[in-house]
């Protein structure tokens, strides 16, 4: 069977989560299936990976034509592909145009929603409406859609109630342990002058309204005054969001030691270090399909606080490998608080319970591995998976 997987995303380009879970994903199914993968940007040594440049026609457009005009030469070259595979709206106009082209297959990996993301508005301004088209239409025709979690399937029927739920399957993320594992190396810290014996609370992810990173800068006022705050935050959305944070961080660092931004990207090598030392990874997102950045720390052996939100409570056991942040959101598609200052007070209040009682973390931390091996390994995903895509073609 081929499988031609397109995504905007793939190594050494990668800045969220779906570019990891592509690169995992193809790397397990090679050994299952002929798999090609077609990517955005530069061109790529690997074989069987091709990249597509932005047409230079579409140089100065609007960001979402430049995706289209990307994805067209995608969907001319998946001629001959028995199923053809999308990852976000970035690559499901060429798995949809495949589909129809040469009369394929379509699966579509969700990893997020358009109309859960109003607030890229900010950022494609009416190519927005053209993204939300394209995943719309993508969606509706897709022969099957994968959730990462069960959260993420609830909303993807909500949102599009035309498609039908017998198409809908949930296929977790997955973790590669022999990548992610503690890191008892200390080089990091003495660059930027961390403590790695202190109590730390790490945040990585990237500058975006969904992450709720405001909301945990302002709730990180109420943090005793021994504890670490890392934030490993860069590639923002917009430049009004970067000031946002930038002036919150400001703000921060007059009251209080401690607090760290590390805006670069730092490599897999570093960052397990400065998650291993920590006492807790902190996920305050508003909206979070799942979280890979979840089962990355879970690996290297820290605790989660996470909201109470999408696929979160899927990855962290509440009570066992971390601890929830109650959340009521407002029904807008934006995953706003109803009651933010609420959010930000349970937010503190849960960072603070979880660094007051370090051996308890740590018990936690134990346990964060033993759940990442036994529930969420990439060959088992790669299998199920593989089950779809057979499920797909018989059914074709």
């Amino acid at each position: 069977m081929r499988i031609d997987i397109l995504s905007k995303e793939y190594p050494p380009e990668i800045y969220g989560g779906a570019g990891v879970h592509v690169a995992e994903l193809s790397a397990v199914l090679r050994e299952l299936a002929d798999v090609r993968v077609r990517c955005f940007g530069a061109p790529r040594e690997e074989a069987g990976v091709t990249a597509y440049p932005v047409p230079e026609t579409l140089s100065d457009s609007n960001a979402a034509l430049q995706t289209m005009g990307v994805n067209l030469g995608m969907a001319n070259d998946c001629a001959g592909a028995d199923l053809v595979h999308s990852h976000t709206w970035y690559a499901n106009f060429a798995g949809h145009t495949a589909k129809l082209l040469h009369g394929v297959p379509h699966v579509i990996s969700a990893h997020s929603l358009e109309p859960l993301r109003p607030w890229k508005a900010e950022q494609l301004g009416g190519g927005y409406r053209v993204s939300s088209f394209i995943e719309k239409t993508a969606y509706e025709a897709a022969d099957a859609v994968i959730a990462v979690s069960g959260g993420m399937r609830r909303d993807i029927l909500r949102s599009y109630p035309g498609v039908d739920p017998a198409r809908v399957h949930v296929v977790h993320n997955g973790i590669d342990l022999e990548k992610w594992q503690p890191n008892s190396l200390r080089e990091v810290h003495a660059r930027y002058g961390i403590d790695p014996d202190a109590p730390t609370i790490i945040f990585v992810g990237r500058i975006t309204r969904q992450k709720g990173l405001p909301y945990l800068l302002r709730a990180a006022r109420e943090l005793p005054r021994d504890v670490q705050l890392v934030l490993c935050a860069g590639a923002p959305d917009t430049a009004e969001i970067a000031r946002e944070v930038d002036e919150l961080v400001a703000v921060l660092q007059k009251e209080r030691e401690g607090v760290f931004l590390i805006s670069e990207m730092l490599p897999r090598h570093e960052l397990t270090q400065l998650l291993s030392h920590a006492t807790t990874f902190v996920c305050p997102s508003v909206y979070e399909p799942l979280g890979i950045v979840n089962l990355e720390a879970m690996a290297c052996g820290i605790p989660v606080v996470g909201t109470a939100t999408g696929g979160i409570p899927e990855v962290v056991a509440d009570g066992e490998t971390g601890l929830l942040v109650p959340i009521e959101q407002v029904e807008d598609g934006t995953g706003t608080p109803v009651d933010p200052e609420r959010y930000v007070a349970d937010l503190a209040a849960v960072m603070s319970d979880m660094v007051s009682d370090p051996e308890r973390a740590k018990r936690m931390g134990e346990a964060s591995i033993k759940r990442a091996a036994e529930h969420f390994s990439w060959r088992a995903i790669g299998e199920r998976t593989m089950e779809v895509y057979r499920e797909v073609c018989r059914a074709s």
